[in-house]
């Protein structure tokens, strides 16, 4: 009976204990991503992200964020063909979390910002093309969580984009898709951004799209009351600080 006894416990520690540690590891590797994201430490917190993946691929919320970061990241960059490869990940890792879960916010969500991201950087063509499928994820992030503040952002950002499209990007929706796409408006894009701002507001980017909405419906004072608060807010990510300069810049332009 002991030696059945010793056998099974030899049994249960090369089997189960193992895994056990595995398990415990990924959960440490998550929470020191989740950390570094939290604290806005952009390519530290990815690199964790990727080798969660590397462990378990159908992580959902490794996934979303990686995405995400790779969108942020790219954006950044000088170079278009690296932003463009950025992009392109953004983009493939999006497509795994909605395969993980096509109805979370947060996987149609970084879907909007990858494409988005990537339409900036394409032909008119391209860019009225993806700007349907931009509005498509943005809503439907929005219909899955009301809350998604950064759902909102892209969705008044779109409007803004689609309201005051260029005469050749006009003439591109025009003659391959019929039209500009939706309703697009400049009061619906001020509309959407103030309510990503009362759910999430210390982005100073949010302040300084509202404030190019306000310029261009001309509302010069609450463009530059908005500037001033986004001037006011403690720097959290990397581009802050730009973001500061270009409002301050838009406030002495008006």
């Amino acid at each position: 009976m002991r030696f059945i006894k010793s056998v099974f416990l030899v049994l249960f520690s090369l089997f189960f204990l193992p895994a056990t540690f595995i398990a415990q590891e990924l959960e440490s590797l998550v929470h020191k991503a989740d950390s570094l994201y939290a604290e806005y430490q952009e390519k530290q917190s990815l690199q964790l992200y990727k080798q969660v993946l590397e462990r378990e691929p159908d992580h959902y919320r490794a996934l979303w964020r990686s995405s995400f970061l790779h969108s942020r990241i790219g954006n950044r960059l000088d170079e278009e063909g690296e932003q463009e490869d950025y992009f392109n990940r953004a983009i493939a890792l999006a497509e795994k979390a909605l395969a993980v879960d096509s109805t979370g916010s947060q996987s149609n969500f970084v879907m909007s910002v990858a494409m988005g991201r990537k339409a900036l950087i394409s032909g008119a063509r391209d860019r009225v093309a993806a700007s349907r499928a931009i509005k498509k994820y943005a809503d439907r992030a929005i219909r899955y969580d009301s809350t998604n503040a950064g759902a909102w952002h892209v969705l008044g950002r779109w409007h803004f984009k689609v309201a005051n499209l260029s005469w050749v990007e006009r003439l591109a929706a025009n003659t391959l898709f019929g039209g500009v796409p939706g309703d697009a408006s400049n009061e619906k894009a001020a509309e959407y951004i103030k309510r990503a701002i009362s759910l999430e507001g210390q982005y100073a980017r949010y302040y300084y799209d509202l404030a190019r909405v306000y310029e261009e419906l001309g509302r010069d004072k609450q463009a530059i009351v908005t500037c001033q608060a986004a001037i006011d807010l403690p720097v959290l990510t990397s581009d802050d600080m730009e973001i500061k300069d270009q409002c301050q810049q838009l406030i002495e332009d008006i």
